[in-house]
């Protein structure tokens, strides 16, 4: 598919039509896979970047790469305790 954007001149003085596309990519990515509409790695594939970019792309934009309440982790917690007790009497 493709889309047509007109973005007035005045917003593309520092830019080249190349960046203006990777940042349209890149955010749209980051803002899909934020609200769920994507996974990390089909988010990398929209972008055409790869993981470790886009894993640093989350970073700074303060976008949460794993998504744990508080509850989740105390049951990884509890399952992770009992894995290693169980192992050291194994």
């Amino acid at each position: 598919m493709q889309v047509v954007v007109d973005i007035p001149d005045q917003y593309l003085v520092d830019y080249t039509v190349q960046e203006i596309i990777h940042y349209l990519k890149l955010y749209t990515a980051l803002l899909m896979f934020q609200n769920g509409q994507l996974s990390a790695g089909a988010a990398c594939e929209f972008a055409e970047i790869d993981r470790y970019t886009f894993l640093s792309a989350c970073k700074r934009h303060h976008i949460a790469v794993v998504d744990y309440d508080e509850q989740e982790i105390d049951d990884d917690l509890k399952r992770l305790s009992a894995r290693m007790t169980h192992a050291d009497r194994g």
